[in-house]
């Protein structure tokens, strides 16, 4: 129950058994290898959610370039016709242009169909942890749908950005992240420039000014000529996510950086930019906007002229520095083990973090066949987020979900709406985060709602057998007097499991 528990996003009846039968070693095994887990039950439940299989391009094109269009026609014709209507109403309805309910329900498709998709595959997956990890590493690279063209581009950004490479190497996944037009997008850094830019392209010939002198000269300009702009300058050195990499991605905010490399950093990532990404567009280096010049990044030189390869050097030094594997290794360890990470543990995973060349793979396994991972003492030492109660709550009870668009509300209701995350350090998996009065009555209520079938399309069978000990058995550890007693004043079989999962026990994992 334990290993359910933290390994999936709680346990079902059916993985009790599988995991009674097989052992907890195969199971860790088999599921830190998830290619080879067949999960063809997904592509059914997944079928009438569309938009997963288009890309930002075909996104854009369907949902905001429409969108856009139509509220500039609106605007056209409110300017022509404004004279007709009450003195300055048009215009001002004009000017604020609000998206009809039409547009509005349109735009948020992507966003509902990506957070219905996740609870689906977190409550229905074969490949559980592949999904916890999913999660996690999203949240970890955090971006808010809120923010602009940003929630068009966060479908390619989970499915191929993130999720290939949760078992795979840190390095490649930080680049596919640096890379992303999501990312790029949501820390400003595509429109990260250098001041004394733009420059030529390679090979183009030299361009000169009205009285001869050559533009964009060949000199590389000095650190101390880089200056920071305004955030909403249009060109200029953008030390966003720079500073995130370091702070949020890799090092950690006491991880031994300076101002002086947050600025290294951001001028070595200059030119990383989108191809127009209100279209769409991915990734693309422009070089006329990159810094050419010398730049030393945590004490490792990076020769002028290097282009493209500024940024991935950078890249290197990060993935391999010990600040990272540290910080990593914390970040995995409380998501597994306890708030308050074993430090012993901390410091093997770092080391295999480092042994390996940050194989997240023997990573993760390093923490899930550790003793502290298995030891009585971290049983029920986590709160659940809202994601992992209401997922456990479905698994648990074994509720046949038509579709999740409720769960998405519910996910708004509870204080966690999947992909508005605004700050970019994500959501908090400590329980400071989700305890509090109000969150607990939240809970009770929604756990009220689906024990009598009044979330939305998902319906909950065999209420008796999961009332008579068949739920109580999933709760993974003795119920306490007071929740026993309780329980068994319920008056009927829908109480009796809306109080088993509203109870301090089932908010534990």
């Amino acid at each position: 129950m334990h290993v359910l528990n933290r390994v999936a996003f709680g346990p079902t009846q059916a993985d009790m058994q599988h995991v009674g039968a097989v052992g907890i070693a195969r199971y860790l095994d088999e599921q830190l290898h998830p290619e080879r887990l067949a999960d063809t039950g997904m592509d059914a439940r997944l079928a009438g959610l569309q938009t997963l299989r288009l890309s930002s391009r075909e996104i854009a094109e369907q949902f905001e370039i429409p969108q856009l269009q139509a509220r500039r026609a609106r605007k056209q014709a409110g300017l022509k016709d404004g004279n007709t209507a009450a003195a300055g109403d048009s215009v001002q309805n004009v000017q604020n242009n609000q998206p009809t309910p039409e547009e509005q329900r349109r735009a948020n498709q992507v966003v509902i169909e990506l957070s219905e998709q996740k609870l689906l595959r977190a409550v229905y997956s074969e490949r559980q942890l592949q999904e916890v990890l999913v999660d996690f590493w999203f949240n970890h690279f955090n971006v808010d749908a809120r923010k602009g063209a940003t929630k068009f581009l966060l479908t390619e950004y989970e499915r191929d950005t993130i999720r290939p490479h949760v078992l795979g190497k840190f390095r490649d996944l930080l680049e596919a992240t640096a890379k992303s037009p999501a990312m790029l997008f949501y820390l400003d850094n595509w429109m990260s420039a250098d001041p004394n830019g733009p420059h030529p392209e390679a090979g183009a010939p030299p361009r000169f000014g009205r009285f001869g002198q050559q533009r964009f000269g060949g000199r590389f300009p000095q650190p101390e000529q880089v200056r920071a702009q305004g955030k909403n300058a249009p060109k200029g050195l953008n030390e966003n996510y720079g500073r995130e990499l370091m702070e949020l991605h890799t090092l950690g905010v006491d991880g031994g950086y300076t101002q002086r490399d947050v600025t290294e950093v951001a001028r070595s990532l200059t030119g990383w930019t989108i191809q127009n990404p209100r279209l769409g567009g991915g990734y693309r280096f422009d070089a006329r906007l990159h810094d050419p010049g010398a730049k030393v990044v945590l004490g490792h030189a990076i020769k002028a002229g290097g282009g493209e390869h500024d940024g991935e050097q950078v890249l290197d030094v990060l993935a391999r520095h010990p600040a990272t594997a540290r910080f990593i290794a914390t970040a995995l360890v409380r998501r597994f083990v306890s708030d308050t990470p074993p430090p012993a543990l901390v410091d093997r995973v770092a080391n295999r973090f480092t042994q390996t060349d940050g194989d997240l793979r023997e990573v993760t396994r390093t923490i899930l066949t550790s003793p502290e991972f298995l030891t009585p003492a971290a049983y029920g030492a986590k709160t659940k987020t809202p994601l992992e109660f209401i997922v456990s709550s479905i698994r648990a009870t074994a509720a046949a979900a038509e579709d999740a668009a409720s769960l998405v509300r519910e996910m708004r209701e509870l204080g966690m709406p999947l992909y508005f995350c605004q700050p970019p350090t994500g959501y908090k998996d400590t329980a400071d985060a989700w305890v509090n009065t109000g969150a607990l009555v939240g809970r009770m209520n929604f756990a009220l709602d689906l024990a009598n079938d009044k979330v939305g399309r998902i319906a909950v069978h065999d209420r008796e057998a999961l009332a008579d000990g068949g739920l109580a058995a999933l709760l993974g550890r003795d119920l306490s007097e007071s929740t026993r007693s309780t329980i068994e004043r319920a008056t009927s079989a829908p109480q009796k499991i809306a109080l088993m999962l509203g109870s301090p026990e089932f908010q534990r994992r």
